[in-house]
């Protein structure tokens, strides 16, 4: 009889009395996925931004520049945790971000590169020709010419990340991911659905408004 009560029960996708107990835990591991994504995503920008220019400027740099961070790219998340955790401990956001922002400055230093790349020689004659300085001219011609490739890295690496910071539940962050964590090592669904459902719609919102971000930025491409 006992075994029959056992094989008739069922576990449902989501279960409500369990969402409704633990909405501050669902919203905190939301808090804590956002506030990874976010540190990965602007350190990958604040330090791809310069070396793309570095690269572009300096020829002889960018193979070493692309190939470095490329290779880093290849290194699979669990053995940079492993690697990282005797140096910078178990449970840190440092051990955490150093993989993050290492694969997105390589998704964002190639579109930056790329970007640089296809700003038409005429306009910079032009440029050169109206008197800017090497720096203005870097700040008011190319970096904006260049921003459409730039968004499009921002939003690859964005939208990566959110599904990368997942893994990170296995050195104890991972915002969604330990709900993800816990839906399997429990066998139960609704932990695991809710996190998945969350982490597709964050990524989602987070593209979106990147793109209306980049409408903004870019009236003269919303015109054209």
């Amino acid at each position: 009889m006992t075994g029959r009560v056992f094989l008739d029960y069922v576990d449902p996708w989501i279960n409500w009395d369990w969402l409704g107990a633990h909405v501050a835990y669902v919203l905190g591991a939301f808090g804590q996925h956002l506030e990874l994504t976010l540190i990965a995503v602007v350190s990958g920008l604040v330090i791809a931004i310069p070396l793309g220019v570095a690269a572009q400027h300096y020829p002889s740099l960018r193979i070493p520049v692309l190939g470095g961070f490329g290779t880093f790219y290849t290194i699979p998340s669990l053995a940079l945790f492993a690697l990282l955790v005797p140096y910078t401990g178990i449970d840190t956001l440092t051990t955490a971000e150093i993989p993050l922002v290492g694969y997105n400055v390589l998704i964002i230093l190639r579109n930056v590169v790329v970007g640089l790349d296809a700003v038409p020689p005429d306009v910079l004659d032009a440029a050169d020709g109206m008197g800017y300085r090497p720096l203005a001219r870097l700040l008011q011609v190319q970096l904006p010419l260049a921003l459409p490739s730039i968004f499009a890295g921002l939003r690859v690496a964005t939208v990566s990340t959110i599904g990368l910071v997942t893994i990170t539940a296995v050195i104890g962050l991972g915002g969604f991911g330990q709900l993800i964590n816990q839906g399997l090592q429990e066998s139960f669904h609704s932990p695991l659905v809710v996190a998945t459902v969350l982490t597709i719609a964050l990524a989602l919102v987070a593209d979106l408004s990147l793109a209306v971000g980049q409408r903004a930025a870019l009236p003269w491409a919303r015109q054209a």
